[in-house]
C-alpha cells in the first residue's frame, strides 16, 4: 500500500470499525454490556415498536409533533418537520437525498462523497471530531448522528444539551439498515418515500440470495485493511451477514469486540476468495499473493482474489443492494445477475423511485 493513503485508510477503517464491527454487537460499544431499545414512532397514540431484528411493515408517516426512539435507545422530540438538517454519517446523508430530503441538508462530515453534491456542503464533522459550535450556528431543527462511537457521545451529549434534537442511528443487521431508512423516513417527514426505498431494497436482497441458493459456499475473507495488522469481519457482524446473503462461507475474527484476525488464525481458515475491500487505497492481487506466509491459502493458489468497491458494501445506505450484488460476483465470478435497481441518492434531492 502506498504510504501516503495509511493515514486516510487508517481513518475510514476506524469510521468503518465503528458502524460494521461496533454495531454488530447487539448495539454495544466493546466493553459495553448494555444494549438499546428498539426503534419506536410515538405520535399521539401507542408506541408502535420497530425491531432492529425484523424489517418494519409499511405504514403511513406519523404526523408532527411526534416522538422518535433512536437506536441508543433515546426519545427525540420533534416539534415540526425539520427544514434544516445536518448529517454527520455518509449513510445517513445518501439516505436523505435518497428519500427527498437533500435540499434540507445544510451541512454533513468532511468524508460524506455521496452524491456529488453533498462535497460542496459545509463539513462539520470528521472521523475524530465534531464541530458542535459550528453546528449550533447553523440553527438546525435535526442532528442525525452515528452510534458505537462512528461519532463522539460527548458531542451529541453537548448538542442534546444545547436544546438541538439528535437522533442516533446504527443499523446491527440487514434488517437493521432497512430499519434506519425507515426512522430516517418518519424523522423529516418523507416516511411514505423512504419505505418505499426500503421495499425496492429488500426485493433487491432477495434476488440475490435466491440466485445463490444451492451454489457451494466458499470460505471467504473479506479484508478492510492489511497494513500492519489484518482487519476483517466480526462474528455475528453486518459485513459477516452480507457475506452470508452474497453465498459465502464468512471468516472472522471470532471475537464480537475484536476486530484483527492473527495470520496464524486466518491460513488455518484457509480462505477460497479473499475479496479486497482496500483494492481502493493500492491493495492487488499480486500484493496479496507477495505477503509473508500468504501463498499457502487456497485462494491465493487458486488466484481467487476479488477487488471491490467497499464503500457500497460497508456503508448501509441505499445502495447496498448494489454492494451486495458486487460481493455475490466477488464470491462466484461466474454467476449471472442483473444489474442492481438499487435507490441511490437522487441528484436533484428528489426521491428515486
Amino acid at each position: 500500500m502506498n504510504p501516503s493513503v495509511v493515514p486516510q485508510r487508517v481513518g475510514t477503517l476506524l469510521a468503518t470499525a465503528a458502524l460494521i464491527f461496533g454495531a454488530c454487537t447487539a448495539g454495544s460499544t466493546p466493553g459495553s454490556t448494555s444494549a438499546p431499545g428498539p426503534s419506536a414512532v410515538e405520535s399521539g397514540s401507542p408506541a408502535a415498536a420497530t425491531p432492529q431484528s425484523s424489517l418494519p411493515a409499511p405504514s403511513p408517516a406519523p404526523a408532527f409533533p411526534l416522538t422518535l426512539t433512536d437506536d441508543g435507545g433515546d426519545k427525540v422530540n420533534l416539534a415540526a418537520e425539520p427544514e434544516k438538517i445536518v448529517s454527520l454519517t455518509p449513510a445517513a446523508t445518501e439516505t436523505l437525498f435518497a428519500i427527498g430530503a437533500g435540499d434540507r441538508v445544510v451541512a454533513d462530515g468532511d468524508y460524506d462523497d455521496y452524491p456529488a453534491q453533498v462535497k460542496s456542503l459545509p463539513h462539520v464533522a470528521t472521523y475524530s471530531a465534531v464541530n458542535v459550535e459550528k453546528i449550533v450556528s447553523l440553527g438546525p431543527d435535526l442532528v442525525i448522528a452515528g452510534g458505537n462511537g462512528f461519532n463522539s457521545p460527548d458531542a451529541i451529549g453537548q448538542l442534546r444539551n444545547l436544546g438541538v434534537p439528535v437522533l442516533v442511528v446504527y443499523a446491527a443487521d440487514i434488517a437493521g439498515v432497512l430499519s434506519d431508512i425507515n426512522l430516517l423516513g418518519d424523522a423529516v417527514g418523507d416516511g411514505p418515500s423512504a419505505r418505499g426505498v426500503t421495499a425496492s431494497m429488500e426485493a433487491g436482497f432477495d434476488k440475490i440470495r435466491a440466485a445463490t441458493v444451492g451454489l457451494a459456499r466458499p470460505r471467504t475473507f473479506y479484508e478492510l485493511d492489511a497494513t500492519k495488522d489484518i482487519y476483517g469481519p466480526a462474528p455475528d457482524s453486518f459485513l459477516a451477514q452480507e457475506i452470508e446473503y452474497a453465498g459465502g462461507d464468512p471468516i472472522t475474527t471470532g471475537d464480537p469486540a475484536i476486530f484483527s484476525i492473527p495470520l496464524e488464525k486466518l491460513i488455518a481458515a484457509d480462505p477460497q476468495v479473499i475479496v479486497l475491500g482496500d483494492s481502493a487505497y493500492g491493495t492487488t492481487a499480486a500484493i496479496v499473493a507477495a505477503r509473508p506466509g500468504w501463498k499457502v491459502m487456497t485462494a491465493v493458489k487458486a488466484g481467487a482474489i476479488e477487488p471491490i468497491d467497499d464503500i457500497v458494501v460497508s456503508r448501509p445506505g441505499p445502495r447496498l443492494v448494489e454492494g451486495l450484488r458486487l460481493l455475490a460476483l466477488a464470491i462466484h465470478p461466474d454467476l449471472i445477475l442483473p444489474p442492481a435497481d438499487s435507490p441511490g441518492a437522487a441528484p436533484s434531492g428528489s426521491a428515486t423511485p
